[in-house]
């Protein structure tokens, strides 16, 4: 009896082992306390806040203004939309916006010209300007509060951005918001145009197309750094008086006058630089003013542009009449040809950054200033993108995302 019993004894204690391995509570484990049922709403009541969710994470940012460029077309594509705010990643600083730059090349990516914009929808905008309000893991160069100028291939007309920190640039003293977010890319531009390509020496002469836009007036300011450098510049009549009084030795108005009989009236061999902005026949015409050992900078294309829309006819003239020319060709002519776009240097952070510091000096020594026509909210794009269209502007047209001051904004012509 006594064994039977100690066996049963023995079978009962396996038997309970083989229960606790199956239910994960055998020997040698803490036991895991009983999951509680969540209690049981009463009807018509919602369940208990503590039951039904996480705990609450930090609020997200709150919405903030942009352009957003809707399809490709007219100046009504591009509309001012809300969008949610985020927080910068690593590498990234999140900057609120004080002014932004509007660039030819934003008036050819609304009818789908510039390729260098992500399709549509897509916040436009390759410049700006304003202080840091938050930092990204790792970033170490810049503070809260930091004034920056930035540069991005596009997405900076917003009211908030977040942009790699090694795209944005330590503004000057003295400098303001609508001056910083007219400095970079017209006046990178022409610093690179005339210095790296052009090789400007003293003595030398100029054609500068458009003089009286945007990279046109940084091209000025930068050929008077270098002695007597003689300048050719192409505008309308009526901005002849400013030209005259930025440094223009010669305007002339392409539009009553052929400039290259103008220029060879004056400098019968030529010229040693020209900046072509323009495209088509003009770049054939650019060519053949140039003197030997010249040099012709072709930087856009600007004949596209003849209206608010895309225009077939337009694009169609300016690719038949497109300068080419052969490797044998410029052999014999003593002549260069170099091709520029900004657009395409976003990776060339060292390069850019060693100009850009070049101009910040510059600007420190009252040697260079950028020129502001007009400064217009963001409710107001239709009219700024006009005013630039339609040639109406004498140096730089800003943005501003709330509505600046009516003595700061020029008065519409």
């Amino acid at each position: 009896k006594i064994k039977k019993a100690a066996w049963r004894r023995r079978c009962s204690a396996a038997a309970g082992a083989g229960h606790g391995r199956r239910s994960g509570q055998g020997a040698g484990r803490a036991r895991r306390p009983a999951r509680a049922a969540p209690p049981r709403p009463r009807p018509g009541c919602s369940p208990p806040a503590a039951a039904a969710a996480a705990p609450a994470a930090a609020p997200p940012l709150r919405s903030h203004r942009a352009l957003v460029l809707t399809g490709f077309g007219g100046y009504d594509k591009v509309k001012v939309q809300a969008r949610r705010g985020a927080e910068p990643r690593p590498g990234e600083v999140s900057v609120t916006v004080r002014a932004c730059g509007l660039n030819f090349a934003d008036l050819m990516a609304r009818q789908g010209l510039y390729d260098r914009l992500p399709p549509p929808p897509v916040c436009p905008g390759m410049e700006c300007a304003g202080t840091v309000r938050a930092l990204g893991d790792g970033v170490r160069d810049r503070q809260v509060g930091d004034k920056v100028m930035v540069l991005a291939r596009s997405g900076l007309w917003q009211e908030v951005v977040n942009v790699p920190a090694s795209h944005t640039f330590p503004m000057p003293e003295g400098m303001s918001f609508e001056e910083a977010a007219a400095l970079l890319v017209n006046y990178i531009t022409a610093y690179m145009i005339l210095f790296d390509f052009g090789n400007l020496r003293p003595n030398q002469s100029v054609l500068i197309h458009m003089a009286a836009g945007g990279v046109g007036t940084a091209a000025i300011q930068l050929c008077k750094t270098v002695e007597n450098v003689t300048i050719f510049g192409t505008a309308s009549a009526s901005k002849h008086e400013s030209l005259k009084e930025s440094g223009v030795a010669h305007p002339i108005d392409y539009r009553t006058m052929d400039y290259a009989e103008e220029v060879r009236k004056i400098s019968p061999k030529g010229v040693d630089i020209v900046l072509d902005p323009l495209g088509g026949s003009d770049t054939s015409k650019a060519f053949n003013l140039l003197k030997p050992m010249g040099k012709l900078i072709t930087y856009g294309v600007a004949n596209l542009l003849t209206g608010q829309k895309k225009n077939l006819m337009a694009m169609a003239k300016t690719w038949w009449n497109q300068f080419s020319i052969t490797a044998l060709q410029l052999l014999h002519q003593n002549k260069a040809v170099c091709g520029y776009h900004l657009g395409y240097m976003d990776e060339e952070v060292e390069l850019l950054r060693s100009v850009v510091a070049k101009l910040v000096n510059l600007y420190s020594q009252g040697k260079i200033k950028p020129k502001i026509d007009s400064v217009w909210p963001f409710d107001q794009v239709a009219e700024a993108m006009k005013q630039m269209q339609e040639k109406k502007n004498v140096g730089k047209v800003i943005l501003v995302p709330e509505a600046p001051k009516e003595e700061s904004k020029k008065a519409e012509n």
